[in-house]
Order: structure tokens, then C-alpha cells, then sequence
């Protein structure tokens, strides 16, 4: 829920608002994995939980991705970013598929090493992009690594990772795909 106005105060060209909206990505990267933790730790987990929490963490994701290009263009390609945006909305559509199937499509150890992976560059890229804009001193060694290209080729190695786990979840449930498994309508 904390996505939307994440996306509204970062696009906004004040740094008030720009830094109120990474301490919402904070808050609402923070929380999610609270409440996995807590559904996790008392057994509270449903079916319903089971899709919901990893849906949040796509869109809390792809909103961070988003806003990327806003930063630099340049130093945040647009295919990396919509490989990963694809992936994530993909990965959706497959546990969709599943949930009409009555399957499960448990998260892959991967694939919260991935969202850990996406959720630590995207804070990363944006309080650079936000140090930079404010010109303050972290701004000097955020434009260094921005120059060097650093962010570009992190961007690069996320979207890799991503890809990659889209691919083992398509691999290690292909059974949705098998015909013996579809249910006659």
C-alpha cells in the first residue's frame, strides 16, 4: 500500500519529498519482512498470506525500479529494468496459474535472496540518487560511483539474478505446463 505514495513523493523535484520517500521504501521494505517473519515465527501463515507477501515485495520492487530512470537515464538503463519488471509480473501470472490449479508455488530461497538483493541496490541507488540531488557531501562519492559506472553494472548483475530465479521457478514447476496436471473446465 506504501508503493503508490513511495512513487508520488519521489518523483516530486523537492528533497523534502524525495527523502520522505525513501524512509517509506525503508518503512515498507522493513515491514514486509516483519510480517513474513511474524507469520513465520507463531505459524500464522495462510494460503492467501502465501501469495500476498511475495506480491508486495514485486510491487514495492517495481516501484523502486520505476523511478530509476528519473535518477539517470543513463546510468539506469531501461532493459535491465524491464527484465526485471517482466520477471516479477511473470512470476505473478505463473502463481496465478497455479493458485486456479489448486498448486502452491512456494518461494524459492533464491528468490528472497534476489528480493534481499533488488531491496539493498534499489536504498542503495536511491539515497545516492537523492545525496546527489541534494548535494551534500555522501553526494561527492555518490557521483563518483554513479560516474564510474558501478550502479550500471549493479543494475546489470540484479537483473541477472532476477532472471535467473524467473527461470527456476518456470523449471522446478513445469508441471503446471504438463497436461495431466490441467484441469478440464
Amino acid at each position: 500500500m506504501l508503493a503508490p505514495l513511495f512513487i508520488v513523493l519521489y518523483l516530486q523535484d523537492e528533497i523534502l519529498y524525495r527523502s520522505l520517500s525513501i524512509a517509506v521504501f525503508a518503512i515498507a521494505a522493513v515491514t514486509d519482512y516483519f510480517d513474513g517473519y511474524i507469520a513465520r515465527e507463531f505459524n500464522a501463515g495462510s494460503k492467501l498470506g502465501n501469495f500476498l507477501d511475495p506480491l508486495a515485495d514485486k510491487i514495492l520492487t517495481i516501484s523502486g525500479f520505476i523511478v530509476l530512470p528519473f535518477i539517470a537515464p543513463t546510468i539506469f538503463p531501461i532493459v535491465p529494468i524491464v527484465l526485471i519488471i517482466l520477471r516479477d509480473i511473470g512470476i505473478t501470472f505463473l502463481r496465478l496459474f497455479a493458485e486456479r490449479r489448486q498448486i502452491t508455488v512456494k518461494t524459492r530461497k533464491s528468490a528472497k535472496y534476489k528480493t534481499l538483493v533488488q531491496m539493498i541496490f534499489l536504498y542503495l541507488a536511491l539515497l545516492s540518487g537523492l545525496f546527489i540531488q541534494a548535494d551534500v557531501f555522501p553526494g561527492e562519492t555518490a557521483r563518483l560511483v554513479f560516474d564510474s559506472g558501478a550502479f550500471t553494472w549493479a543494475l546489470y548483475f540484479v537483473a541477472f539474478i532476477t532472471v535467473y530465479t524467473g527461470i527456476e521457478y518456470i523449471v522446478i514447476n513445469y508441471r503446471l505446463f504438463n497436461a495431466k496436471y490441467v484441469t478440464k473446465a
